[in-house]
């Protein structure tokens, strides 16, 4: 099926007239980029649909606060395009495009003028790799791998599968909810996944549903097609304001997918990226929204993880008493942090981590100097 793109939104002609000068000036700070398929989901009729939310621009995005690169992506920057945050994983950059673009995505500075942080030339980045026998995971990310010509995501994919220590292979993808068709229509995609995801080290799809009314009938048959090639698929997405920030919502997005064969992996904390305050829900609101949703399904939709991507690490919130916040590092950037506990006043107004107060504000704070890692120099 051919999906038609459009990055204006003088292209919706759902969009009141009254509405589009507002909505221009928004989209001309944060770019906008939807296709026909997509915006058939909206209710149009509805101005609080959750799909409409997702992809089209909201004046209030321009309310002032937080910075595009809210978990100091740069410090961990090795190359361009190549990003080394914890020592088994390394992310490779390899699109600055999406099938259309999240309001609240966190790397929306990808998609801005003057950016130049994604390399579609991935030599440097194995070459990263080949030399550190201690990576054992890569992610394709960007922008979005599915929206590179089939042979050249294939090229990259042989690459990485061709270092004897990398046992898995992540492909970070909204496609499958964008535009299930770059899936259905193209066997050498799967041909070539099924290919290089072996019984003894696998491709995972990391894919991103959001909400259950992306979960069509080709959406769903595009995930089967995945797992039929032999793709491992799990799902992670953020909480976000008047999109999935209630139990109900939640659950069914959590169910649908463990029916689907696409247990949720991570729900994450929104991160304070600039354009992103009306889709913000505090840390309380959202550990008991996710609590809540966990309680309406069974074990194996109950897999996600509640967790932000701090620049120290992937911090997890574990509980919340009257009095306290509880969180863990589920991975860090220092491995001494590993799985350390934090125990934070609570503060039903927090966003982020930094705006906590530890319990006993003895010893390092989760602010502090990062330096260098203990690994970094590693040989």
């Amino acid at each position: 099926m051919k999906v038609r793109y459009t990055r204006s939104v003088d292209g919706i002609p759902s969009i009141p007239e009254d509405q589009r000068e507002e909505i221009r000036r928004v989209s001309a700070r944060f770019p906008f980029r939807a296709n026909d398929y997509y915006l058939s989901l909206v209710d149009w009729s509805d101005p609080e649909d959750p799909i409409r939310r997702l992809v089209v621009p909201d004046p209030a995005e321009m309310l002032e606060g937080g910075r595009l690169d809210a978990s100091n992506e740069a410090a961990h920057t090795v190359a361009k395009g190549v990003q080394h945050k914890y020592p088994s994983t390394v992310l490779l950059l390899v699109n600055e495009v999406c099938g259309a673009y999240c309001r609240y995505c966190f790397r929306k500075r990808l998609f801005m003028d003057g950016n130049d942080e994604t390399s579609l030339d991935v030599i440097e980045g194995l070459a990263y790799i080949r030399e550190r026998p201690w990576i054992t995971n890569v992610l394709l990310t960007g922008g979005d791998p599915l929206l590179l010509g089939t042979r050249r995501l294939l090229e990259i994919v042989e690459g990485v599968r061709s270092i004897p220590h990398v046992g898995i292979i992540r492909i970070g993808s909204k496609m499958p909810a964008f535009n299930p068709w770059r899936i259905l229509d193209d066997p050498e995609l799967l041909e070539g996944l099924s290919r290089f995801s072996t019984p003894r080290g696998r491709i995972y799809l990391m894919a991103h549903f959001d909400h259950p009314r992306e979960l069509t009938e080709p959406a769903m048959e595009a995930m089967d097609r995945l797992l039929r090639a032999g793709v491992v698929a799990v799902n992670q997405c953020p909480l976000v304001r008047g999109i999935n920030d209630d139990p109900e919502t939640l659950a069914e997005l959590f169910r649908r997918l463990s029916f689907i064969g696409v247990p949720p992996y991570y729900l994450f904390q929104g991160r304070p990226t600039a354009g992103n305050v009306p889709f913000q829900v505090p840390i309380a609101e959202g550990w008991r929204i996710f609590e809540a949703a966990r309680s309406r399904v069974s074990g194996l939709a109950k897999r996600a993880r509640f967790c932000m991507s701090h620049e120290t690490g992937k911090v997890q919130i574990v509980g919340m008493d009257d009095a306290r916040i509880y969180m863990r590092y589920h991975r860090s950037r220092d491995p001494a942090d590993d799985g350390r506990f934090l125990v934070f006043r609570r503060d039903d107004a927090a966003l982020w981590l930094d705006d906590l107060v530890p319990w006993e504000e003895r010893g390092p704070g989760p602010a502090r100097d990062l330096g260098e890692p203990t690994w970094a120099g590693s040989a």
